[in-house]
């Protein structure tokens, strides 16, 4: 998981309010996002954060949680390895999600492929893309007929860091080093037919394309590295939806359609200055970008809706961070970007990915063991930020559903607007 850092500043900006009409492809503006990496991490563990975290024992009472507080909208997977065996397909992992998620009526987003995959597979061999067309296929026929209104699905999540961590630098499997290119090649053709295979079995499902939003500063010391650091926030950091919407390498078969909503993740570790990715920029950095401007900036390219699907901070941080990410929401509202929603992720604590005897408690609920298993307690602090929140963003009256394709299909419209600091 991102490391934990302590930032002691202090800003108490006012909000301003925004009109409310906004997108409405979904029952609520903020969404919750279940941490459900399946992968192998740095130790050659399996790791399985569903089951460590008990969501898999309590998902009836974790969505009623929810909306109790009013997100109708939940970031879920489908893990990879317990769901296919060899090619033959087990859903019984599935089910307390789905009857959850009817019981509460909450939406769900389907992570297909987050950073998990079957042990007899290898992600570089010619076979990995059709075994996960095929999987991606029986996975939608099933969640299809089991969704009330649209079907949601990430057909492979954050290819471009899983690329890094483990094709470029070898810290999860397949634990290469040096091939993160090849590897996000590899994982944008699978997405490609992944979603042919979605919309094969379910026709009407939409797509949501997750990658990571980040930014590079150039070193002080070294104005020499300007050209690179400007190829990296230009052209690197959008290579995986470049492939997928058909811009970089046409022949794999994308097309702005395939890329459909594009869902940005950032963290307070997503900038940094090249060369130094292990230490965040200091918010107080005048080098530091607007969380606003960033996803302007992947609007500008692509166009369509767009959702900021994971975010948050940790410990005593969390309330503050919940504030700056929806005053920057605001900003992008006023502007007119289609932000369809934010996404508090994890909702849940959750252990780190390599130490997990480590708790991060980066949720709205903090786990705490007890007698009958992870208890889920509240964090007062986060809550009232998100009610602050929800009263700003959640309009009383939605524009109706089928208003919204002109809006969510058409075309990129420059945005011009700055923000005084980074958070």
């Amino acid at each position: 998981m991102r490391r934990q850092l302590a930032i002691s500043a202090s800003h108490s900006q006012p909000w301003t309010t925004v009109a409310a009409e906004r997108p409405a492809l979904f029952p609520s503006f903020f969404h919750a996002g279940f941490e459900c990496a399946c992968g192998y991490n740095r130790h050659g563990d399996r790791m399985d954060q569903i089951a460590a975290t008990e969501h898999d024992r309590f998902a009836l009472e974790d969505y009623r949680r929810l909306a109790r507080v009013g997100i109708r909208v939940a970031r879920e997977a489908v893990r990879w390895p317990l769901v296919d065996v060899r090619g033959r397909y087990d859903f019984r992992s599935l089910r307390p999600f789905v009857e959850a998620g009817l019981r509460y009526g909450i939406t769900q987003i389907w992570d297909l492929f987050h950073y998990g995959y079957p042990d007899d597979l290898d992600p570089f061999a010619p076979e990995f893309v059709p075994r996960f067309a095929e999987y991606a296929y029986a996975v939608a026929r099933y969640l299809g007929a089991r969704t009330e209104g649209t079907a949601f699905f990430t057909p492979v999540n954050e290819p471009s860091y899983f690329a890094w961590v483990g094709g470029e630098v070898g810290r999860f499997a397949p634990y290469a080093r040096g091939r993160g290119f090849d590897l996000k090649v590899q994982l944008a053709r699978a997405a490609i037919a992944g979603i042919e295979a979605i919309w094969a079995a379910c026709p009407g499902a939409r797509i949501v394309n997750v990658d990571p939003i980040c930014h590079v500063a150039c070193p002080a010391d070294r104005p020499e590295a300007r050209p690179e650091v400007e190829r990296w926030n230009e052209a690197i950091v959008s290579e995986g939806w470049d492939m997928i919407a058909g811009r970089l390498l046409p022949e794999l078969g994308g097309s702005r359609r395939h890329l459909d909503l594009v869902g940005i993740n950032y963290y307070w570790t997503n900038q940094w200055e090249l060369g130094s990715s292990d230490v965040p920029l200091d918010p107080a950095d005048p080098r530091c970008v607007p969380l606003s401007d960033l996803v302007a900036r992947v609007w500008r390219r692509y166009g369509g809706g767009v959702l900021i699907t994971e975010t948050s901070h940790g410990g005593p941080l969390r309330g503050r961070w919940l504030r700056h990410v929806a005053r920057e929401a605001e900003r992008l509202l006023a502007q007119g970007v289609p932000l369809l929603g934010v996404c508090l992720y994890p909702i849940l604590g959750m252990p780190e990915w390599d130490a997990p005897e480590t708790w991060a408690r980066m949720g709205l609920w903090d786990l705490v063991p007890s007698e009958r298993g992870l208890r889920r307690v509240l964090y007062r602090p986060m809550r009232r930020a998100l009610r602050e929140a929800q009263q700003r963003l959640e309009p009383p009256a939605r524009i109706a559903r089928e208003g919204q394709t002109s809006l969510l299909s058409g075309a990129a419209q420059s945005v011009g607007f700055s923000v005084d600091r980074c958070w």
